[in-house]
């Protein structure tokens, strides 16, 4: 499983040219699904993505979670998070987890994080964000989880 967090001032999604979900300052997510993921994935990612200190203290250390602070959350479902571009330019999205098991692991991800604002799965979606920093992080639950 896969997700870039980010540190927003704002950000929301756009469906048919109608807002659906939309926060203030907090953390926003791109989430993804890979053939290899299951509920075990979900919950580490889950707790990270709960958990993930990008916020500073007064002295600027990134020490406080978006939930710590009371901020929000804005969730997107992405597949392309698992495009492959290893063997040349058009991405290949095989490592992808099909569309219905990912249905079903996107609700599943949704119902164990809780209070969020969402994307809608498969939906042509705008994405619009205004990154505070930028800061953005890059976790794969794979490699969280190896070490």
């Amino acid at each position: 499983m896969r997700a870039v967090a980010m540190r927003v001032l704002r950000a929301e999604v756009r469906v048919g040219g109608e807002t659906v979900a939309a926060i203030g300052p907090g953390q926003a997510a791109l989430v993804g699904f890979g053939r290899e993921d299951g509920s075990t994935d979900v919950d580490w990612m889950v707790r990270k993505l709960r958990a993930l200190r990008i916020f500073p203290d007064e002295t600027g250390r990134l020490r406080h979670s978006a939930d710590e602070l009371g901020l929000g959350h804005l969730l997107v479902p992405q597949f392309t998070l698992y495009g492959d571009v290893s063997k040349g330019h058009r991405p290949d999205f095989a490592p992808a987890l099909p569309p219905d098991d990912a249905k079903a692991m996107w609700q599943e991800f949704l119902a164990r994080f809780g209070a969020a604002e969402c994307g809608v799965f498969a939906a042509d979606m705008r994405f619009l964000s205004e990154n505070d920093g930028p800061l953005t992080i890059l976790i794969d639950s794979r490699c969280g989880r190896l070490r």
